[in-house]
């Protein structure tokens, strides 16, 4: 079992290293439209626009695919991608690859429960801690296409458990992981998780 999923991770990261085919200088001047939501460098001063700045280009790809094609309905995206070729999408992810994301903070009441989902899940539910996909710092895995999560801020963050949890957000593939996860986390875990999210680097 633990060889299959071994070969599984293997394989997503050779796979992601075959994708990765944007030019970041060329991504610049086609993310000028997303810097008024996203910030001119990908980190958003908003919380309900995600900081796309250091963001793993296979991710951001996904995303920006599945929002053109309907898998991932956002409202605020509407639109918004639909002049966009694969080449252009490829460039633009790559730009915000290429930045470095500002790190928020994380409220102190919160840290201690936040850092024990993070770090531990919930085993005796069956969840698994975040760190196995999203690494101990929140850097996720690039090749793999697990996105970075450290610094991101805690409204978005929780915004998208909550997607996931009601089943409002399925774009994370047929396995459902991040469905599965989610719907073992209460609201008050979302909250404690959220912010220990946005001020771990």
């Amino acid at each position: 079992m633990n060889k299959t999923i071994v070969s599984l991770l293997l394989a997503l990261g050779l796979v992601g290293a075959a994708q990765a085919a944007g030019d970041p200088a060329a991504g610049q001047a086609k993310a000028v439209v997303c810097g008024a939501c996203h910030g001119v460098d990908g980190n958003s001063a908003l919380a309900n626009f995600p900081k796309l700045a250091g963001q793993g280009e296979r991710y951001l790809l996904k995303q920006m695919q599945d929002i053109k094609s309907g898998a991932r309905p956002v409202v605020e995206m509407t639109g918004m991608l639909e002049p966009l070729s694969e080449q252009d999408m490829a460039d633009v992810a790559a730009y915000f690859a290429s930045q470095k994301i500002s790190v928020g903070a994380a409220d102190p009441a919160l840290v201690e429960r936040g850092q024990a989902l993070f770090r531990g899940g919930k085993l005796a539910e069956g969840m698994p801690a975040c760190t196995g996909c999203h690494a101990p710092d929140g850097a996720g895995i690039a090749t793999a296409g697990y996105p970075h999560l450290g610094g991101q801020h805690a409204g978005y963050v929780a915004k998208q458990l909550t997607a996931f949890r009601e089943g409002e957000r399925s774009n994370d593939g047929d396995a459902m992981i991040m469905r599965d996860i989610a719907g073992k986390l209460s609201n008050k875990d979302i909250e404690a998780l959220s912010s220990y999210i946005q001020g771990l680097h």
